[in-house]
């Protein structure tokens, strides 16, 4: 044996036998000074929290978790969240250096979050706002199931109550571990805002953060109505080294940076942390007051059954027949059922009414409301289950 072969050798015995140590919670070991990726200038992190996490030396953004996102954009006490108990399974029992689901625990230990990203509603500056934030702690904020649900829920949801749609990026895109079950999300996403956006006719924001990346990129990132940008963010689809490889040249200095992508007209509008909340008021007020809006509708099978919360409403509703807004209803009601050739239903009897009601409520709406005689969409002459 050779003199570097044994000096090797105990190297590696040295580091087999020295002892480990339990690695303890990132939120305990921060300490209280930081460094800034652009400049380097140490930073103290009190301070730096107060400024929204940018550098007080070259202003460089950096990364926000989604709950001080959420702190920093929604009204004091009025942020709801949707969903938050979802939780993602491992449906292809993926394993590399270490398991998938053990990937996932220590994600959620870590950042006290079930996925990738919160969705939820609040009030924006007094403006009532559907808002969806990615958190990249969590698995480099990768897009699995579970994301892809909530933020297509969340779609939904703003549809159906006519909420403006703000969602912050932060993503490396699909997450590998989920495979063929991550890329899906892309067109399910997809599919939803185009409900939103072009049917129902409302609002979309998109807000790209550093970085923005892969699949997120290639879907709902770019599909805002308004893409709003933070300055010197990391957003592309590729990365740099690999397109260089591809096409064998060099790429300029600032290629795939917010800047770069402005100047070249995939973004609206590069806008500092510290006037995000006020850009995204004032743009929503602009919106809303528009002289040429156009009003949209939502295609049949869109919508849902009614909340519980709806369902009260509406019971309430047809139990003061002496509401100005009563009789209106009623007139539409019957209009509608006039357009079927429907006559054997009698609207002033609050019972069909009542029954109208349990059918849209029931988990099987979609499928009641159609005519089993028929191939085609009818509505049925009775409100019988």
């Amino acid at each position: 044996m050779s003199i570097l072969s044994w000096i090797e050798e105990q190297r590696k015995l040295k580091l087999l036998n020295a002892p480990k140590y339990k690695k303890t919670d990132a939120n305990t070991t921060q300490g209280l000074w930081t460094r800034c990726d652009h400049c380097g200038v140490i930073l103290y992190i009190k301070h730096l929290k107060e400024n929204q996490r940018v550098c007080f030396g070259c202003g460089f953004h950096l990364q926000m978790t989604s709950s001080e996102r959420i702190e920093h954009l929604i009204d004091a006490d009025t942020w709801h969240p949707i969903n938050e108990t979802l939780s993602p399974g491992d449906p292809l029992e993926f394993r590399d250096q270490k398991a998938y689901t053990d990937r996932l625990r220590e994600a959620q230990e870590r950042t006290g979050l079930q996925d990738g990203v919160q969705t939820g509603t609040g009030l924006l500056d007094g403006i009532p706002v559907a808002l969806g934030v990615m958190d990249f702690n969590f698995m480099g904020g990768s897009m699995g199931s579970v994301v892809g649900e909530k933020i297509t829920r969340l779609i939904e949801y703003s549809t159906q109550e006519g909420l403006p749609l703000i969602l912050v990026c932060a993503s490396g895109g699909a997450r590998m571990q989920e495979g063929i079950f991550s890329l899906m999300q892309m067109a399910k996403i997809s599919a939803a805002l185009h409900v939103h956006q072009n049917c129902a006719k409302l609002l979309y924001i998109a807000v790209l953060t550093s970085p923005t990346t892969g699949g997120v990129t290639a879907s709902f990132a770019m599909l805002g109505d308004l893409i709003f940008a933070e300055p010197k963010a990391l957003i592309g689809f590729a990365g740099r080294r690999v397109i260089e490889q591809t096409l064998q040249e060099q790429l300029p200095d600032d290629f795939q940076t917010s800047e770069y992508l402005l100047h070249h007209g995939l973004l609206d509008l590069i806008v500092p942390r510290s006037f995000l909340k006020q850009a995204l008021s004032e743009t929503i007020t602009l919106y809303k007051d528009a002289p040429l809006k156009v009003c949209g509708t939502i295609p049949y099978g869109q919508r849902g059954p009614l909340t519980k919360i709806q369902e009260e409403k509406f019971r309430r509703f047809i139990s003061n027949p002496q509401h100005d807004s009563y009789h209106s209803f009623v007139t539409e009601f019957k209009s509608l059922l006039d357009r079927f050739n429907i006559s054997n239903v009698d609207v002033k009897n609050s019972t069909a009414l009542q029954q109208a009601i349990e059918l849209a409520t029931s988990p099987k709406t979609q499928i009641n409301w159609l005519n089993p005689n028929e191939n085609e969409f009818k509505l049925r002459s009775s409100f019988e289950k």
